[in-house]
């Protein structure tokens, strides 16, 4: 219990603020593109939409939104922490409120198709799987999630040795299959796969940002002059590590960079001027933070 409440204590009123509008932008997506047209969204989110299709009208999505998605995070309270299991409730709760606000309350009519996008079951697909992505990764960056089934992925995939993305791939994959089976028609299941990729890419943009940082490791025997001339020139420090060569067994030393993409170009010319043979590599990373302590 101490351990939840020290955990509690860290919950923040900005990440609420983002985390309302994460919520009505993941519902204005999927109620106004997706389900008017009966495509079919990802994971538990997709899921609801084909149980409020296939049952009574009153089991409404925002009714199964809440009531898959809840427990599901409770169920990984222990695992994800008591932080993240508030704040995708929160989440959860304002999508499936804003989901009932936006087909039961508000002057829209979303039971034949789309409002903006027709019967365009591309354009639904597109825009849907963009909008709610970025809902969703709107979520991930102020410390929640939107969909359990990233939790289910988080208890299980180790159970069942696979990664936590391949098990949400793979949940995804049956989903499409049993509603291509229970609608009797794969045209639909085939246009939500459109939906789920066009989500995926734009969760990545809003998570990390159009442009990414590239890591730099340098292997040189000049580490003084390329580390002192990469630090004047990009006015950043660098960090070197000592290193031993497998083949020749001679000193060397791996200088650790980070640049933008823009500053590559530059500092290729730099290293390669001081160096001729040097070893480079470069990576992306997905983030780049300072710690405050």
């Amino acid at each position: 219990m101490k351990r939840i409440y020290n955990d509690l204590k860290s919950l923040k009123f900005q990440n609420f603020i983002f985390l309302l509008i994460a919520g009505c932008i993941n519902a204005f997506g999927v109620t106004v593109f997706l389900a008017p047209v009966k495509l079919y969204d990802s994971g538990i989110s997709g899921t609801s939409i084909l149980l409020s299709q296939i049952t009574p009208e009153y089991l409404s999505l925002s009714l199964f939104l809440l009531i898959i998605n809840v427990p599901l995070f409770l169920l990984g309270l222990k695992k994800q922490g008591a932080t993240f299991t508030v704040y995708s409730i929160f989440t959860v709760a304002v999508y499936s409120i804003a989901s009932w606000l936006i087909t039961d309350v508000l002057p829209i009519d979303v039971t034949i198709a789309s409002p903006l996008a027709g019967e365009d079951l591309l354009l639904c697909a597109l825009f849907g799987g963009i909008i709610s992505g970025v809902g969703s990764g709107l979520t991930i960056r102020y410390g929640g999630a939107i969909d359990g089934v990233e939790v289910m992925a988080v208890i299980f995939s180790k159970k069942l040795n696979i990664t936590v993305g391949t098990f949400v791939m793979i949940y995804n994959v049956f989903l499409y299959i049993i509603c291509g089976f229970v609608i009797n028609s794969w045209i639909l299941p085939l246009y939500s796969i459109v939906t789920y990729a066009a989500g995926l890419k734009t969760v990545d943009f809003v998570v990390e940002g159009i442009d990414r940082s590239k890591e730099v490791m340098i292997v040189t025997e000049k580490p003084e002059e390329i580390s002192e001339e990469l630090m004047q020139a990009f006015d950043c420090g660098t960090t070197k590590i000592t290193a031993k060569g497998g083949y020749s067994n001679s000193e060397k030393t791996i200088i650790y960079f980070v640049v933008n993409r823009f500053q590559i170009a530059k500092m290729r010319n730099i290293i390669h001027t001081i160096d001729p043979k040097a070893f480079v590599t470069i990576s992306e990373v997905a983030d780049v933070f300072k710690s405050n302590d």
